[in-house]
């Protein structure tokens, strides 16, 4: 009998939190980087597997940014190094890059065998840890999303990473 009831239970508190899901906002989530001394942000949902630097094989007359490419669980990537790509510095040579560089695999979803190469992870963010600042006039990529500053004051440029692997420029790594 007691199991019956335990059941019982249960499944009152499964079906009470399926009626409050849909009314639940998700909270937007993002994998925050550093390139450049610069403060990134990619959405989680973009954002694909993260792994230590493997070995990259260089690709002859390629944008300075293009690192080559590598093999990710036997699928090979472009691996762009993204503070040289985004113009934060003049790109990093494979042999130059900090112990603390990882490669973001961009998800699987957008069609794209890319990885971006950052200078080291700097956790989750949540919009509720972030305050939005105000648009600043002039030109920015498409793939620049929102600004944000945390509770420390420092800046948080958001990266649309589905825009960031459609742009011609990242496209065009031939030189």
């Amino acid at each position: 009998m007691a199991r019956r009831d335990a059941l019982h239970a249960l499944q009152a508190r499964l079906a009470e939190r399926l009626q409050a899901a849909p009314s639940q906002v998700q909270a937007v989530g993002w994998l925050a980087v550093e390139c450049a001394g610069h403060g990134l942000l990619f959405p989680l949902a973009s954002a694909g597997e993260i792994v230590a630097l493997p070995p990259i094989q260089p690709v002859p007359h390629t944008q300075a940014w293009f690192l080559g490419v590598t093999n990710l669980r036997g699928r090979l990537h472009g691996v762009v190094e993204l503070g040289g790509f985004l113009g934060l510095r003049v790109p990093m040579a494979v042999d130059s890059l900090p112990e603390t560089a990882r490669l973001v695999a961009l998800n699987a979803a957008h069609g794209s065998q890319a990885a971006l190469l950052v200078d080291r992870l700097a956790g989750l963010r949540s919009a509720g840890s972030l305050q939005a600042l105000p648009d600043v006039a002039g030109e920015r990529p498409a793939f620049a999303g929102t600004c944000w500053r945390d509770a420390a004051g420092r800046a948080w440029q958001e990266i649309d990473l589905t825009a960031l692997a459609a742009h011609p420029r990242f496209l065009g790594v031939a030189r």
